[in-house]
Formats: C-alpha cells, sequence, structure tokens
C-alpha cells in the first residue's frame, strides 16, 4: 500500500469514446470526473469541443467545464493548479477522480506536477514570426521542441509563436521526462483501428453540423473575435471561415477530416511516450478496463 493518493487517468485520441467510458467508471467506483481538455475549460464551445451533456453525465460530477471566459487566456499552469485543488477535495470527500481528456500536456501536468518556465513576451521575435506561415512556424518548433509539436496545434500561428519563444529564450528546451507521478496513477488509454476512428471522426463531424455555425455566430455576435476563436482548434478555424463565406461547405468538411486525423495521429504521439498507459479497444476490452480498475482499487483501497 502506498501513500500517495490514488487517481484513475483515461486518455486517447479524440473520438474514442473516453468521456463514456468514464462515466461507467464513476458509477461503478463512486468516482467524480475531472475533464482534461484545454478547449472544454471555456463557456460557450460546447458543440465545437464536443463537451459533455447533462443527460450524458449521467448524474456523475465533472469539473473544470466551463471555467474560463473565451476571452481570457487560460492556461496549463492555470489548469494545473485548479485539477490538483479538484483532486484533494474530491479524496477529501470519499470519492475517485477520474481524470478524462485528450489533452496530454494538461494531463502530464496535473499528473507529474510539471513545472512552467516564466518567459515574457518577445515583441521583437513575435514581429519576426509574424511574417511566416503556421506550416513554416511548425516547422521551426519541430526542430527547436519535437515533443511540444507533436502535442500543439500546428495551424495555430498564435500559439506555435509562444512555443517558439520559450523555446528560443530558454537557449536549450527542456525535455519532458517520464517523471515521476505525484498520485498512485492507474492509466487506461483508448486505441481504436484507423479505419473506425476515420469513420468517427467524419460521423462526429456530420452530425455537429448546422449545430458548430450556429455556435459560431453566438460566440462571434457576443464579443468573440473570429481571430480568437481560429485559436481554439479545428472546429472553430474551418467553421469561421465557412460562417463568413470563406470557405465552401464541402471545402470545410474535407479540410477539418483531414485535419482532425492528423491531430488524432500527433495525440497519440504524445500518449505513446508514457510507458504507464495501459491500451485498450474501448469496443472489445471494456470488462478487461473494469477488472483493471477494480484490481487497482483493491491495491490502493487506504
Amino acid at each position: 500500500m502506498t501513500s500517495m493518493k490514488p487517481v484513475i487517468i483515461i486518455c486517447g485520441s479524440t473520438a474514442t469514446g473516453k468521456s463514456a467510458l468514464a462515466v461507467e467508471i464513476a458509477k461503478l467506483i463512486d468516482g467524480e470526473v475531472i475533464s482534461t481538455d484545454s478547449r472544454q475549460v471555456y463557456t460557450g464551445l460546447d458543440i465545437g469541443s464536443a463537451k459533455i451533456t447533462v443527460p450524458e453525465m449521467e448524474g456523475i460530477p465533472h469539473h473544470l467545464i466551463d471555467v474560463a471566459d473565451p476571452n481570457t487566456v487560460f492556461t496549463v499552469a492555470d489548469f494545473q493548479k485548479l485539477a490538483q485543488e479538484k483532486i484533494t477535495d474530491i479524496h477529501a470527500r470519499g470519492k475517485m477522480p477520474i481524470i478524462c481528456g485528450g489533452t496530454g500536456m494538461y494531463i502530464d501536468a496535473v499528473i507529474y506536477n510539471t513545472t512552467f518556465p516564466e518567459v515574457i513576451a518577445n515583441p521583437g521575435l513575435r514581429k519576426e514570426l509574424e511574417k511566416y506561415s503556421a506550416e513554416e512556424l511548425f516547422k521551426q518548433l519541430q526542430t527547436l521542441d519535437p515533443d511540444r509539436a507533436t502535442e500543439i496545434d500546428s495551424q495555430n500561428p498564435v500559439r506555435l509563436i509562444r512555443a517558439i519563444e520559450i523555446a528560443t529564450e530558454l537557449g536549450s528546451v527542456p525535455k519532458m521526462k517520464q517523471m515521476d507521478s505525484i498520485y498512485e496513477t492507474l492509466f487506461i488509454g483508448l486505441e481504436l483501428s484507423k479505419e473506425l476512428l476515420q469513420e468517427r471522426i467524419i460521423t462526429r463531424i456530420q452530425n455537429r453540423i448546422p449545430a458548430l455555425f450556429d455556435e459560431i455566430k453566438k460566440l462571434y455576435n457576443s464579443g468573440v473575435s473570429y481571430e480568437r476563436l481560429h485559436s481554439f482548434g479545428l472546429e472553430y478555424r474551418y467553421g469561421s471561415e465557412h460562417v463568413q463565406g470563406n470557405i465552401t461547405l464541402d471545402e470545410f468538411n474535407e479540410l477539418l477530416s483531414t485535419k482532425t486525423w492528423q491531430f488524432a495521429k500527433r495525440q497519440m504521439t504524445w500518449f505513446k511516450r508514457n510507458s504507464e498507459i495501459n491500451w485498450f479497444n474501448p469496443i472489445n476490452n471494456q470488462q478487461k478496463i473494469l477488472k483493471q480498475v477494480q484490481d487497482f482499487l483493491r491495491l490502493n483501497n487506504n
């Protein structure tokens, strides 16, 4: 038995069924879910972020959803602080924290208590970098920080410039090591075949039209600029372009399907670095997953 508190982590790429599994596990073990998604923290970003709905929660408490205004910057350090406080609170109430999400950097920040360097803005460097396209910036980041490049949105110039700025300022990029967890952890990774995952991604996109476009219009009318919407990832970037009349519906579908698949592959690259993750097919391995959870709890029943 360990003195560290137990935490269950459900991770994997987009559209693998993480949220539904988290609810099933929470019902079984009296758990509460902490969403680990860099977009679901923002209010109003519901459709594009595939935020779990109240009926889908099935009465299970979910945390760190809708905790930030979309016009404010919410950092990984902000998330780390709130999530660790919430884990402490859940344990204090005799419940089991279940971290669930696809943002690998956020999960690592919480579980391994990663520290983040304080790097102030460099206006001169930013001005220089703004001349480059997202593709060119991404190539620069891949050279400077290959690990960060696996997780970042490769089409987001704002985040790419910030990542390059940090790497440049530090002189040498700090490598993400396999650090020791500050909790007793069970990592459950969900993985589907390429064909099924691609099919799920396309189906998810189709099911969210036209609600996604309505959400984007609502956000814009509430004061969220198109530039800001672009920073929220693929659905909001290409959805905004369609809403503005810059791309057709067919172009939107093609771009979003292709780019989401590429993003899913980068998510898996990030997670595959972690040897602690136990990988399962969520469709035909659910009983194995639940057994592993129960075995983990028996070992950590403190």
